[in-house]
């Protein structure tokens, strides 16, 4: 089921759910998003997105909950196609997805904290959101990656 087109020049960009995560993971390390293998707390998938030029995937979103709350476990847009609103357009599904099912907030931690500063997030302390802060034991944390811990409220 197509949740969102949009025509680019000659392109026809479709973003719409898919069933299957396993096929955005490999995209979010391309992405340069980490992924850990072993999760901490026990992880809920809600929903996932695709972007797709054609049959070439372009963007994810997978929104999921831990500790009962809803939080954004991946975001990513192929370089050549960022700029063109598709970070917004996943961005956007997701919170709506949250608002159908009673949610009031959502969380993640961003590698881009301006573009989600543009949308209403808010950095918060990691004690204040729950448990997904993996970045710890990344070798990136602190030297060529800074991320912050953010909040939307609904």
């Amino acid at each position: 089921m197509c949740s969102y087109r949009k025509r680019i020049g000659r392109t026809m960009i479709e973003i719409k759910t898919t069933e299957d995560y396993e096929k955005l993971v490999p995209f979010f390390i391309e992405n340069e998003l980490e992924f850990s293998q072993e999760d901490p707390v026990p992880t809920d998938l809600v929903k996932c997105w695709e972007a797709v030029d054609g049959d070439k995937l372009i963007g994810g979103f997978v929104l999921a909950k831990r500790e009962n709350e809803f939080i954004c476990d991946g975001i990513a847009v192929h370089p050549e196609y960022r700029k063109m609103e598709l970070g917004r357009a996943l961005l956007r599904l997701g919170i709506e997805e949250i608002l159908k099912q009673g949610g009031k907030r959502m969380f993640l931690v961003a590698r881009a904290p301006g573009f989600f500063r543009t949308e209403g997030f808010e950095t918060v302390e990691r004690e204040e959101a729950p448990e997904f802060f993996e970045c710890l034991t990344c070798p990136q944390y602190g030297k060529t990656c800074h991320p912050e811990v953010m909040r939307l409220d609904l």
